[in-house]
C-alpha cells in the first residue's frame, strides 16, 4: 500500500468539503479535516451543506465552526434545498455548485459518494464530478440502514485522540439527530475501526473514501 500525504505541517492547503444535509460533511471527513489540522496544516476552507434550514442549520453553523476554529480560513455557506428531493432540483443546485466553482480553487475536494443509496447524496454527487471536472475529489460515505457500504480505494488514519474529538463534536453539534438509532459513538466507532482495519492504522481508525480518477505526473 502506497502511502501519499495532502500536504505536511506548515504547507498551506485549499479544501472544498460539499455535504447534502447538515451533519454529512462532519460524518465523512471529519476526523480528516480535524487530523490536518492537528498536524498544522494550513488549511483554507470552504465547507458547503445544501440542505440546512431552520434549527437544521443552525447546528451545521455552530459544527462547522467547531470543526473549523484553528483553520487558517473558513468559509460556510448553507443552502435550503429542500431535503429528499435533489434529484428535481438539479437546475438550481448545479447553478449553485457553478457559483462556488467561480469563488474558491480547491487543492482538493471532499464529497458523497457515488454508490449512496441516499437519492440527495446520489446527486451531490452526479453533480460534483460534472461541475469540477478537473479537480482532485474524495468520495466520503455515510453509514445508515441503507446497508451500502462498498469497498474503498484511499484511507486516511486517525489517532484514537482524533476519533474521539470527531465523536464528542457529532454528539454535541446535532442534538436533533441524536434520537436516531444510528446516530451514535458506536456507530462513528465502528466503521472508523473496520477501515482501520483495512489499512492497517496505526492507531486502529480511519476514514475511508474511493478515488475515480488520478492523474500521475
Amino acid at each position: 500500500m502506497k502511502n501519499l500525504s495532502f500536504a505536511k505541517s506548515g504547507e498551506r492547503l485549499s479544501v472544498l468539503c460539499i455535504g447534502a444535509h447538515s451533519d454529512d460533511i462532519e460524518i465523512g471527513v471529519g476526523g480528516t479535516i480535524l487530523r490536518l489540522l492537528a498536524e498544522g496544516v494550513k488549511l483554507d476552507v470552504h465547507w458547503c451543506v445544501l440542505s440546512a434550514a431552520g434549527h437544521r442549520g443552525e447546528e451545521a453553523l455552530s459544527s462547522a465552526r467547531a470543526f473549523l476554529e484553528p483553520a487558517e480560513s473558513q468559509s460556510i455557506e448553507l443552502a435550503s434545498f429542500e431535503d429528499s428531493f435533489f434529484p428535481s432540483q438539479t437546475r438550481e443546485i448545479k447553478n449553485w455548485l457553478l457559483a462556488i466553482r467561480d469563488k474558491v480553487v480547491p487543492d482538493v475536494i471532499f464529497t458523497h459518494s457515488r454508490d449512496d443509496e441516499h437519492q440527495d447524496h446520489r446527486e451531490i454527487n452526479r453533480l460534483t464530478t460534472n461541475v469540477f471536472r478537473n479537480h482532485f475529489i474524495l468520495e466520503y460515505e455515510i453509514p445508515k440502514w441503507d446497508g451500502d457500504l462498498i469497498q474503498r480505494n484511499a484511507y486516511v488514519p486517525l489517532t484514537a485522540d482524533i476519533m474521539e474529538r470527531k465523536v464528542a463534536l457529532l454528539l454535541r453539534h446535532f442534538a436533533t439527530q441524536r434520537s436516531k438509532d444510528w446516530f451514535d459513538g458506536d456507530t462513528f466507532r465502528s466503521l472508523a475501526r473496520l477501515r482501520g482495519m483495512e489499512c492497517r492504522a496505526p492507531a486502529r481508525f480511519a476514514e475511508a473514501f474511493t478515488i475515480r480518477k488520478v492523474l500521475l505526473a
